[in-house]
């Protein structure tokens, strides 16, 4: 395992074939801090799993969460990640991402998740396609917006877009521009918003404390 505090991970690698996610809360940044160590000294005993791309520790800005990404080269290893988390996992698969050009260095992941009353394979991609209409008919994009990866849950319920962020700061002000919780201004942004089916709906920002990545593709250790 090679570990590095600032690799952040490259969402849009084609060799990803699920993604697993954990989130909890932790209550206090000291507890963030002590469970992440205590996952990745957890990480350290076992031999790394081939199918394990990399492993990615985020803490939410208000102290509170502790969320993992956990990119996989073929089948989700849920069980391991349990192990080591402690959590729950949710296993999905990318369905749609874009990104800037230029990308920066992102200084805020925004976590936004979503789901719906009810399984429904197809919804979730509506739902996902909806968004990036709304997207695309904004004439000024923020600039503090850097990417966005959708994320659809594979039991069909639950969508998850990780958004990088050029800061805190950018995501704040991108909903105080809109004026009703979103990031952009465009009318059709109402068609996200109105979405049937959708049971709850809900972000929080987030920055990489930790991530490690094991043996590559191509049989090679990554390093940081």
């Amino acid at each position: 395992m090679t570990s590095d505090r600032i690799r952040m991970p490259d969402l849009a690698r084609g060799d990803v074939g699920a993604v697993v996610v954990t989130q909890w809360s932790a209550g206090s940044p000291e507890r963030q801090q002590e469970k992440v160590e205590q996952m990745f000294a957890r990480l350290e005993r076992v031999p790394w799993p081939p199918e394990i791309i990399s492993f990615n520790a985020l803490v939410s800005t208000d102290g509170d969460t502790v969320l993992t990404y956990t990119q996989c080269g073929g089948e989700a290893e849920s069980r391991l990640v349990a192990e080591v988390t402690d959590a729950e996992p949710v296993e999905y698969r990318l369905y749609r991402g874009g990104s800037r050009d230029d990308r920066p260095v992102p200084g805020c992941i925004v976590v936004v998740s979503v789901e719906f009353d009810g399984p429904d394979q197809q919804r979730q991609r509506r739902w996902v396609d909806t968004v990036f209409a709304a997207m695309a008919a904004e004439t000024e994009p923020h600039p503090g917006g850097i990417s966005g990866h959708f994320h659809l849950s594979t039991d069909g319920t639950k969508v998850l877009n990780y958004a990088e962020w050029i800061d805190e700061d950018s995501h704040r002000d991108a909903l105080a521009k809109s004026g009703r919780g979103t990031v952009g201004t465009a009318p059709e942004w109402r068609d996200v918003q109105e979405f049937p089916g959708v049971k709850s709906s809900g972000f929080q920002r987030y920055r990489l404390l930790r991530s490690a990545t094991g043996s590559s593709a191509t049989g090679r250790p990554a390093h940081g």
